[in-house]
């Protein structure tokens, strides 16, 4: 990396691009940041799956970029018995890729599968009474009590989203992947074109009837779709990727490390931009079932030696401009981001201390695996400036890259490392990801509930379980603070910084939805 990196720089030729068709006005071509892994964005929390969801499925609200909720598949809903029942009524006409009406058990089953692997979303089952299907159009919560942030949980963009199904799919184990991949978005994924590792393909619904419903931006608003055809190119090696943006032979480049934004900075013919108003958090994340890190003082130990500044130069480079430091487990510009707790990161950094530190711990050679990737710029480089990190830290180490999509279903094994399991993983999320501390999946500390890496931390869920019930914004946001400080104790993760994830496509597209790689709105001028 470190040569590629000192080629690049000294203004090298880009690698030739592959050979593509010519590029056809009503066709969009894509290079997104990883392989398409999966096709279940409930059962896989993954940035690349949930674009794909927002494609090929619809949600009941969607919000905008002040977080402000809106209709979407809902014509509406009404609450009574003082918010203790929820009526959600659908739009007329609403149907799936395969012909079928959206019925209101659709909902109910959809709903059901993503209340088990969202954190919200068991937030509001152990709350919930009874939700069924009054008619084909109608389904109710009946709640045990009050739960004011209902409608928000069905429409927030944090992962995994409230995607609606037909209920034959939406019946299938949440724990397990769904294969058939019918919705009722504005597009229709071809699973005849479909290639792993090369190639996916949607194709625009054009049954497809936007919402009529105000709001715009983010997931909120009618989303018109403007291309008959969007086309995913797989093209791991950022160089080539870039060669085939500057050549016009795909339009869109999700996102590209540092050193190629200079080089296509130079091409007066591409935009280059931030891809969400809101930074990416990364983290440096424990496996808290597996031997060193099981220990929560070994945790604590490495807090001396994390600098924020390195993690996050090593995905955008030095511009301060392109990230953010002193970075909590709250997303930067959120109404939760605060400072407290986080003083053992935003001190002096020493590898001396954090050695010591380490030593009083009880750390006695045990052996580590870091788990990094070969094809997402922020996973790879936070898992290269990890390793070196822990090298320094007289760590012993294993380091694991692979591929994206291998990585997601790695880290789902719980096992010791003899039987592939694994200690260390860096990741960075959608900042919406990290919005407050219930949609916050990372966060969640309640054992083998939680996210892998598994934390068991009850200090930290019996605030979040607080929050939940707090009265209003300066309430949540005390907690959120409390919330913080917990977490700086237990370390479920240690956060990394956060850095605006810049993308780049020709400035013949515009009116581009800004958030996350998003495709209706997007037009060719």
């Amino acid at each position: 990396m470190i040569a590629r990196r000192t080629l690049l720089a000294a203004g090298a030729a880009l690698p030739a691009a592959p050979a593509f068709s010519q590029s056809s006005a009503r066709v969009l071509r894509f290079v997104p940041q990883a392989d398409l892994g999966g096709l279940d964005p409930v059962a896989v929390t993954s940035n690349v799956i949930r674009n794909h969801g927002y494609m090929v499925y619809d949600t009941l609200y969607g919000v905008d970029l002040a977080f402000r909720v809106h209709p979407q598949m809902a014509a509406g809903h009404l609450e009574e018995e003082e918010g203790r029942s929820v009526t959600i009524t659908l739009r007329e006409g609403l149907r799936f890729h395969d012909g079928a009406p959206v019925r209101a058990e659709d909902c109910v089953v959809s709903l059901r599968r993503w209340m088990a692997r969202s954190a919200m979303g068991q937030a509001l089952a152990a709350r919930t009474e009874e939700l069924a299907a009054l008619d084909d159009r109608r389904f109710r919560f009946r709640l045990r009590a009050r739960f004011p942030l209902l409608i928000e949980a069905l429409a927030m963009p944090a992962n995994p989203q409230p995607f609606i199904m037909p209920a034959r799919i939406a019946a299938t184990d949440p724990f397990q992947q769904i294969r058939d991949p019918t919705g009722s978005g504005p597009f229709r994924f071809r699973m005849d074109e479909f290639r792993q590792g090369s190639r996916a393909v949607w194709d625009r619904n054009a049954d497809y009837v936007p919402t009529p419903a105000g709001g715009s931006g983010l997931t909120a608003g009618p989303k018109l779709v403007h291309f008959d055809r969007v086309e995913w190119s797989i093209i791991p090696d950022a160089g080539t990727a870039a060669a085939a943006l500057s050549a016009g032979e795909v339009d869109w480049l999700e996102q590209m490390p540092a050193e190629i934004q200079t080089l296509l900075g130079r091409n007066r013919g591409l935009l280059l931009e931030p891809i969400d108003p809101l930074p990416l958090p990364g983290q440096f994340r424990f496996n808290h079932r597996q031997p060193p890190f099981d220990n929560p003082a070994i945790r604590r130990a490495l807090l001396p030696a994390i600098s924020q500044e390195d993690f996050m130069t090593a995905i955008v480079g030095p511009e301060p401009t392109k990230y953010e430091t002193g970075v909590g487990f709250f997303t930067p510009g959120g109404p939760f981001a605060n400072d407290a707790g986080l003083a053992p990161l935003t001190g002096p950094r020493s590898i001396a201390a954090a050695r010591q530190a380490l030593k009083e711990a009880g750390y006695r050679g045990e052996r580590v695996r870091l788990l990094g990737t070969t094809d997402i710029v922020s996973t790879t480089a936070q898992a290269q400036v990890a390793a070196d990190l822990l090298r320094q830290l007289d760590i012993n180490l294993e380091v694991v890259l692979t591929d994206w999509g291998t990585l997601a279903q790695r880290r789902m094994n719980r096992g010791p490392l003899d039987q592939g399991g694994w200690s260390i993983a860096c990741f960075a999320s959608s900042g919406m990801d990290f919005i407050n501390p219930v949609t916050h999946a990372q966060l969640r500390a309640d054992g083998d509930k939680a996210a892998p890496g598994w934390p068991d931390l009850p200090e930290v869920e019996r605030l979040r379980a607080a929050w939940l019930d707090a009265p209003d914004l300066p309430a949540r946001r005390e907690l959120a603070r409390r919330i913080q400080v917990a977490a700086m104790q237990g370390l479920p993760y240690i956060p990394t910084g956060a850095y605006y994830s810049i993308t780049a496509h020709r400035r013949t597209l515009v009116d581009r939805v800004k958030g996350f790689a998003i495709f209706w709105g997007i037009r060719r001028a």
